[in-house]
């Protein structure tokens, strides 16, 4: 049995499938989304779903699902499951289904009688292309197969209906056809490997739903227009593949194309080769450019996200090349942001949050562990040098250095750390004025900038550097300390004592302001009324604003957002502190903490972790299904402990 498999009794089952997705891109944007059974549960999923640039910044759903049909003795058989009103699922083809599994890419087995089906699908690489194989493994008779794909033609965020400015007449094209719903979309050609039979039967499947928009509080009903259906025998042994793509292929290359595809693929045999199969899913290649999309199905590019999970998504799984080619496009941003281009228009959102490029100065200071100091400096020293200046010029429109050498930012009307959720346009929780990570990495960033330049040479300029940081080392112990832990933030005479993670990142971080007792002090608390087993909570659950369960509509939600949901992208910086503190004897607590974690790898969407968890058990996932900083601190930590005998913690 492979890593990732599930079998009848658990698939048949629609209270425990339904809650189980699966999603596939193409690093390039485009992806391929569903449930286990093929049921679409949310806006967001779809067999091809991706971004049109030309249109606006959103991606669409072209092709939301293909139903299959086994035809024997006049006898339909349908595969396909869709839910209606009333929590009404027809046609209820879950119940053909004999195994699920991904160790390589999807596959599902349908019995039918004596008809067993099996059904691959793979995104071709870097193309908004989906192919489904399709393969017949038993039949005692002549089988006829039909196909039905249910077009939607809109945006992730809206939902269509029936209307009369769709367009459902078609052009053929080899071995299939063509289609286009409204004049501002592309064709959508879908084809087979070899000839088919076409029926045009345009109709309206009316009032198809979407329960997990209804939880959220959305419009969650569709109609979604069958243009007609294809149609073709198979014989025992014989595979057809289906091609949805945005342009023409040649049918006669689909096997090669698909053998292609399969070649670039690699086996998910334990957590660490499935998350890192996870990791290369964030890949999104635009023309020359690369970056990493900070989660699937909403999320876009943001800095934070893109800098803090860097180091896992390429470093930890050995992929130089997409660590080289994500920091060219972002230092060419960071260039612009830092010459005063509008952030708004720039391909990394956020880019302007005060922490942001303090973040990408500590992926760089991971590369160096990866390579060296040397080749760190040489390749990096400049653009870190920059940003070091650029705070301290006081250019960055967001912050100020003071006297004492802490940064100060402006968090009460908007938003300046992760901790971004807003209500009416102002944040819920508005951390402003010294705020603790943002100084933690400051002090780092300071000593790390001192030590490249050091090695480049520069002595005067890293003594400098080193001087500046000793004056914010000082200054951040006697702002933030409380005699205990750290304050979350401190503005005028307010320290604010909640027990948040983020005074963590002062003590997971290579350079730390604070001496041993102090990590200890924090760590411990952070262990005692943080830690679960799906990562650390980002609120204790001691604090009267303790708000554990992320459901409900929008504004509950961002409510609850950062006051008790587990957020598991934040175990790497909670893993690199225990280390750090306890060193090799802290390695088996937190290989039994990855544990928890890895139990999840087959819960919300199989092969990858979701943004958060509730705070309290059964800590249930949600939020985005596959999330970047979940995946990556993860990966980092995995592959640290590979080295944790040998590494200076």
């Amino acid at each position: 049995m492979s890593y990732l498999n599930f079998d009848k009794t658990l698939l048949i089952n629609l209270e425990k499938s339904l809650t189980k997705e699966m999603i596939r891109t193409n690093r390039a944007g485009a992806y391929n989304s569903t449930t286990l059974i093929d049921c679409n549960t949310r806006k967001y999923h779809g067999q091809l779903v991706i971004p049109l640039p030309e249109l606006d910044d959103s991606n669409h759903v072209l092709l939301s699902s293909f139903d299959e049909t086994v035809i024997q003795h006049g006898a339909e058989f349908n595969l396909g499951i869709h839910r209606y009103e009333g929590n009404n699922y027809s046609p209820n083809g879950h119940k053909y289904i004999r195994e699920f599994e991904c160790t390589t890419i999807s596959k599902t087995i349908y019995r039918v009688g004596g008809v067993i089906l099996s059904k691959e699908r793979i995104l071709v690489s870097f193309e908004p292309r989906v192919l489904i194989k399709y393969t017949l493994l038993e039949a005692r008779s002549h089988t006829l197969l039909r196909f039905k794909p249910f077009l939607a033609f809109r945006s992730v965020n809206e939902l269509t209906h029936q209307n009369k400015e769709a367009d459902s007449s078609y052009v053929e094209v080899k071995n299939g056809i063509g289609m286009r719903l409204y004049e501002s979309y592309p064709h959508l050609y879908m084809q087979y490997s070899r000839k088919v039979a076409y029926h045009h039967q345009p109709d309206w499947y009316k009032n198809i739903e979407y329960f997990k928009e209804q939880e959220r509080g959305y419009e969650y009903k569709e109609d979604l227009l069958v243009p007609g259906y294809f149609e073709l025998a198979m014989k025992k042994g014989e595979s057809i593949i289906f091609s949805a793509g945005i342009s023409e292929v040649s049918p006669a290359k689909l096997n090669s194309l698909w053998e292609n595809e399969i070649a670039r693929r690699h086996e998910r045999t334990d957590m660490f080769t499935t998350l890192k199969n996870s990791a290369q899913q964030f890949y999104k290649r635009v023309g020359s450019d690369t970056y990493l999309l900070a989660g699937y199905p909403w999320f876009a590019t943001r800095g934070r996200d893109q800098f803090i999970s860097l180091p896992g998504c390429t470093l930890a799984i050995g992929r130089m090349d997409y660590f080289n080619d994500i920091v060219k496009s972002s230092i060419d941003e960071i260039s612009r942001f830092m010459n005063g281009e509008d952030p708004s228009l720039l391909k990394i959102k956020e880019i302007d949050d005060p922490d942001v490029l303090l973040w990408f100065i500590w992926a760089i200071q991971q590369y160096a562990c990866y390579t060296s100091i040397q080749e760190a400096a040489e390749r990096f020293e400049p653009i870190c040098s920059e940003i070091i200046a650029f705070f301290r010029k006081l250019n960055h429109p967001r912050v100020i250095i003071h006297s004492n050498g802490l940064l100060h930012v402006q968090g009460t009307e908007r938003p300046a750390t992760w901790m971004n959720a807003v209500e009416d346009g102002l944040p819920i929780t508005p951390r402003t004025g010294y705020v603790v990570e943002i100084n933690a990495l400051w002090y780092n960033a300071l000593k790390f900038v001192a030590t490249l330049k050091r090695q480049s040479g520069n002595e005067h300029a890293a003594d400098l550097t080193d001087y500046q940081a000793e004056i914010a080392r000082e200054a951040f112990v006697t702002t933030f300390w409380n005699g205990s832990y750290l304050c979350d933030f401190v503005v005028d005479s307010y320290r604010d004592m909640e027990v948040r993670p983020n005074m963590l990142i002062a003590v997971g971080l290579k350079f730390s302001p604070l001496d041993r007792y102090q990590q200890k002090a924090i760590l411990d608390i952070c262990t005692k009324e943080l830690l679960t087993p799906k990562g650390l909570r980002s609120l204790s659950p001691k604090s009267g604003n303790y708000r554990p369960n992320y459901v409900g509509g929008m504004l509950e939600r961002n409510r609850n957002y950062h006051n008790g949901p587990v957020w598991p992208g934040l175990f790497g910086m909670f893993a690199s502190a225990y280390l750090k503190v306890y060193k090799k004897s802290g390695r088996t607590f937190i290989e039994r903490m990855l544990v928890g974690i890895e139990a999840e790898m087959t819960e919300l969407c199989v092969g990858t972790l979701p943004e958060l968890f509730d705070g309290n058990p059964p800590f249930k996932g949600h939020g985005a299904m596959s999330f970047a900083m979940s995946v990556a601190e993860v990966l980092r930590v995995l592959d640290k402990l590979k080295n944790v005998e040998t590494e200076e913690l």
